[in-house]
């Protein structure tokens, strides 16, 4: 059975995260938060004492999700055709679930880049073994070279860049169409995978 304490510390931590998103670290009010959540704010600093406290928490649990992924996928992909497809899949799969993660971690970029750089570094992602893939695929004939900075740079981009701009995207681009919105990430999955594999697969029949 889950623990009142346990139970307690979520539900400030998920409050703190819809008004971290919503305001920021710099604009959210620790008693906003207590509202949120439907407790006093003395209970709410006696779980966390300060708003930095509460914010790394939160942060650190919204960020891991992230490398934790990009962690998997690097460390079960046996080559570069499975590092392109669950990379692109599991990251667009993963945003659309929380497509709030995008504006709040570039949010903490502005504000915190460090915190960022070590939340990666604690997660492990094995950057040589996606280098090596990037190797062996050139070494075999099967790819053009290319820096492994920016391949992963462009898959990255790809992929986050239609959440970000949702509502140029839906406003300009598709009249405001929320169900033509959604359309168009159903399909991300396939373009981004098409494209990054056309641009660099020598052989198209390979991939």
């Amino acid at each position: 059975m889950v623990s009142v304490t346990e139970n307690t510390e979520q539900k400030i931590i998920d409050a703190a995260c819809k008004v971290f998103i919503l305001k920021g670290m710099d604009g959210a009010r620790m008693q906003e938060i207590a509202d949120e959540a439907g407790i006093n704010k003395a209970l709410l600093h006696y779980y966390f004492r300060s708003k930095n406290k509460l914010f790394d928490r939160v942060f650190v649990e919204i960020f891991s999700g992230i490398t934790t992924l990009l962690s998997d996928v690097v460390s079960s992909s046996a080559d570069i055709v499975e590092l392109i497809d669950n990379m692109v899949h599991n990251y667009i799969h993963l945003i659309s679930e929380r497509p709030f993660v995008p504006d709040f971690v570039l949010h903490e970029l502005n504000r915190n880049p460090q915190l960022i750089v070590e939340q990666i570094k604690l997660n492990g992602i094995d950057f040589s073994k996606f280098q090596q893939l990037i190797i062996n695929g050139v070494t075999k004939n099967k790819i053009r070279p290319i820096n492994p900075v920016h391949l992963i740079v462009n898959i990255l981009s790809m992929c986050i860049f239609p959440f970000v701009a949702k509502p140029i995207i839906m406003g300009f681009m598709l009249n405001g169409d929320e169900a033509k919105y959604q359309h168009f990430i159903d399909e991300r999955t396939e373009h981004v995978t098409t494209f990054i594999k056309n641009s660099l697969f020598i052989n198209p029949a390979e991939k």
